[in-house]
Order: structure tokens, then C-alpha cells, then sequence
């Protein structure tokens, strides 16, 4: 307890930051101290049936009258959580501005669906972007360029929250460092207070909106489904999380469990050790957390106001000139747990595209998929359900320095596996076919020439294209 009095008269003296976000903070920091995470029993954990995780495909169709559609529409807000920052692929500025297709945006695409919608239906679907104190100014700033679009965009903070100092338990902005190092938002949690506390949430409720729909700003198989909106309003699920067949890429998502009658998120850090692999294994645990989340807004106003969205603490420890800190997260799929009849749907993996690196632009990028109105759709000339795997060196990190060293991208529609490693660069119209591995030897450039149609080879020097 003299840990939590010591950081409430510290926090209160921080200006920075609103009576809201001080007390979110000491409430999570509380909870956290009190140890009071849930304990999860291997033995009680159940698969969810049918009715609890809903196959796609036994979605009743949607109406055909486009009357009725632009009613489902009208009650719809498309939110996109944009508070990451693109420094994992070497970019300055919010995430979403990366230009993922033809010098359109994720933001760019984004619109154009929505705006789309719009106009074929007559209906008003808002665009909101939850920002973070680190992505707030650029953002405002890029929005300005739809100011002409027929979408009304809607921007809001999530919470700023200092820092801890693990020795001490003191909030690092008091330890005489000013700059945005000494914060962080506190995970995409913090959607539901933030949202309500913004005044956005009370503005939608008068406009006659009932559900949002929650997805990253980087997947961009997250659209608008109408199936899915019009399952949920017709059966009053509050809550829905839209789940897919796990591969061996995904074994360590979160994945949905039937426990002690609820359903609720299974995360890899709630496992313990003696199950992990269990957890991993695509045999038990067929589904994975697209984190696309589709929430009643009056069942979020009821729980916020009540403190009812108590979700794991995720402790995440970092490093500030050499200070160990810790920061508390909380995730906005665990929340499925407190609302009323909340479900899954095991949805086609055609929702879940996300851009996480430079490998990932390369896919979308590619001869793999078209654009077409602002979606972005698999080519149906590939075979293989499965994306090819591919593994991209150092080199090809950073956004610039992948773009650079592709002339273009290759085709890559019967491809298997890619493997790059070294100073590699890649001419134009290349074919790449089954399994490749390219490896430039140490100090030496290898250039894969125009042209070039590469089937299952590896190549380790230019003698072998």
C-alpha cells in the first residue's frame, strides 16, 4: 500500500495528463499490485461450440433491398486503431500512412471503402482514428486531405500513462525526464474508456449508431462485412470477435476458450510453461484472435461507467537511458469476457492481411493481389490457399531501402517460399516459382537481372541463375 500512496501524490502533481487518465492509471496500477490476475484452470478449459464460435458460412445472407442495408449501415462507426508508430520498418510518423499499394496509404484505402459505401447506400458511416499521443499531431495533419470526402473523420487520443521506475515505483516524467520517452498509451484496452471519455461515444449514441467495429489500421482484410453486422443485431450479441483457422505462422496468437461458461480471450502469457506447446499446437486450438472487434457502444457505456472491464494486465518492462521501467497494458480482446452474449466468428483468412514488415508489403504489393475500390483482394490465379513464406534479410527492413532494391516487385503467384539473404537486388519483371533462396556471399552484391524466372533454386552467386 505505501507503494500506492507514494504514486498517487506523485501522480497527482503531473499536469500533463487529465483526472481521467490519472485515475485509469492508479486503478490499473492497483489492480496490478493486488495481484489480483485470474488464474486460469488447464483442466476447466473447454472448446467452444458452434454457437459460441459461429462458422462464417452459416451466416444468414444479407438483405437484398438496399433500404435495409443503408438501415444496418446507419448504425455502424468503423473504428481503426492507429496509435502505432512504423518504426519497425523504418518509418518516421504513424503507421498508417505507409503506402501499401499504386501510392495509396493503408489510411488512403481506408477512406476510399468507406467512402465507397457511403455513396452506394446513401448512409453516413463515420471513420474514427484512436490515436496516441505519439501519432496525434501527423495525424490531424494527414486528415486534412480528405476534408472533401463524403466521410465524416473523427480523431481521439487514447490514454497517455507515465512510465514506472521498477526500483523506486516512481513515475519516470518525475525523475527529470520531460520527453514523450517517459510515457506510453497503454494498449489498444484502453479503446473503451478512451472512446467514453472522449465525448465521441455519448455524440454516436445520439446519432443512432449501436456498434463499432474495431480493427488495426495495418490489416487490410478488416472491411466493413455486412454479414456479420447484421448477425449481431438481429441475435443482441454486445460483443464479437472475429477468429480464423490458426497456421503455423499463428501459433502464438491469442485463441478462444469456453470457461466456466464464458467465452474469453487464451493468451500464450496466461499459459503456463507445462502447456505451452499444447497451446501451440494447431490441433486443440484451431483458432486465432484477429483482433477485428465488433462492440455494442450502449454495452461499452454501460461497462466503463460501472469499472466493469477489469482485462489482464499485460506487464510490458523497457529500458529508458539505461533505467529499467515498466509499463501496464491491457487488450481490447479480452474485454469478450464481460459483455452479454458475446461470440466468435470463424471468419475466412482473407480478413486477417496484416503488414507487420517489409516481408508482408512484399505480398501485397505483388502480382498476389489486386486492388480494386480501395479492397484489397487475392488473386484467384493462385492455387494454393496458403500465402507463400517468405524471409527477407536485414537489408530489406527498412520501407526505403526494400523499395530500392526491387526494380519491381516480382511475380509471385506460384510461389512457395522465398528466403533473401545478403546484398541482394532485384531487377525488374522477375518470376519467382516454388522454393527460392537467394544468399549473396559476405562483401559481395548479387543482382538477380530483369527478366529473370527463378523455379525452385537456390542461388548463391550470379553462375547460378
Amino acid at each position: 500500500m505505501e507503494k500506492l500512496d507514494h504514486l498517487k501524490s506523485t501522480v497527482a502533481s503531473l499536469s500533463q495528463i487529465s483526472e481521467n487518465e490519472k485515475n485509469g492509471f492508479i486503478n490499473l496500477v492497483s489492480r496490478y499490485l493486488s495481484g489480483e490476475a485470474q488464474h486460469i484452470e488447464w483442466s476447466k478449459i473447454q472448446t467452444p461450440t458452434d454457437e459460441v464460435v459461429v462458422p462464417y458460412d452459416t451466416l444468414a445472407p444479407t438483405p437484398e433491398d438496399p433500404a435495409e442495408t443503408k438501415k444496418l449501415l446507419d448504425k455502424l462507426v468503423v473504428l481503426k486503431l492507429n496509435g502505432g508508430l512504423g518504426t519497425t520498418m523504418g518509418c518516421t510518423g504513424p503507421k498508417s500512412v505507409i503506402e501499401v499499394r499504386n501510392g495509396l496509404t493503408f489510411l488512403d484505402l481506408i477512406v476510399i471503402q468507406i467512402e465507397n459505401l457511403n455513396s452506394k447506400y446513401g448512409c453516413n458511416v463515420p471513420l474514427v482514428l484512436m490515436n496516441s499521443f505519439n501519432t496525434h499531431d501527423d495525424t490531424l495533419k494527414i486528415v486534412d486531405k480528405y476534408a472533401k470526402s463524403n466521410i465524416q473523420i473523427h480523431t481521439f487520443n487514447q490514454s497517455q500513462y507515465p512510465r514506472l521506475v521498477v526500483d523506486d515505483f516512481t513515475p519516470l516524467p518525475c525523475k527529470g525526464n520531460p520527453g514523450k520517452d517517459a510515457w506510453y498509451p497503454p494498449g489498444h484496452g484502453d479503446v473503451f474508456p478512451s472512446l467514453m471519455n472522449s465525448g465521441k461515444l455519448d455524440a454516436f449514441l445520439s446519432q443512432g449508431k449501436e456498434y463499432v467495429f474495431v480493427a488495426n489500421s495495418d490489416n487490410l482484410g478488416a472491411i466493413v462485412d455486412l454479414k456479420i453486422l447484421n448477425h449481431l443485431i438481429k441475435n443482441k450479441n454486445e460483443y464479437c470477435m472475429e477468429v480464423t483457422p490458426k497456421t503455423l505462422a499463428d501459433v502464438k496468437g491469442g485463441t478462444l476458450i469456453s470457461y466456466e461458461g464464458k467465452v474469453q480471450l487464451l493468451e500464450i502469457a496466461q499459459v503456463p510453461d507445462e502447456h505451452v506447446n499444447e497451446f501451440k499446437s494447431i490441433e486443440k486450438f484451431k483458432i486465432f484472435n484477429t483482433n477485428n472487434l465488433w462492440v455494442n457502444l450502449n454495452a461499452i457505456k454501460r461497462l466503463v461507467q460501472a469499472d466493469a472491464l477489469k482485462m489482464e494486465i499485460i506487464p510490458n518492462p523497457k529500458e529508458v537511458d539505461g533505467i529499467k521501467v515498466l509499463q501496464l497494458e491491457t487488450a481490447a480482446g479480452a474485454a469478450i469476457r464481460f459483455f452479454d452474449h458475446a461470440i466468435g466468428i470463424n471468419v475466412p483468412r482473407a480478413r486477417f492481411l496484416p503488414v507487420k514488415a517489409t516481408s508482408d508489403l512484399l505480398l501485397v504489393q505483388s502480382d498476389l493481389y489486386t486492388s480494386v475500390d480501395g479492397f484489397v483482394i487475392r488473386n484467384p490465379a493462385r492455387v494454393n490457399p496458403a500465402n507463400p513464406y517468405i524471409e527477407l534479410g536485414p537489408e530489406f527492413k527498412k520501407v526505403s531501402n526494400f523499395l530500392s532494391r526491387f526494380k519491381s516487385i516480382p511475380s509471385i503467384i506460384d510461389l512457395d517460399s522465398l528466403k533473401v539473404t545478403g546484398d541482394v537486388w532485384f531487377g525488374s519483371g522477375i518470376v519467382l516459382k516454388g522454393k527460392v533462396s537467394i544468399t549473396a556471399k559476405p562483401g559481395a552484391k548479387l543482382e538477380i537481372p530483369d527478366g529473370a524466372v527463378i523455379e525452385n533454386k537456390e542461388i548463391n552467386g550470379p553462375e547460378d541463375i
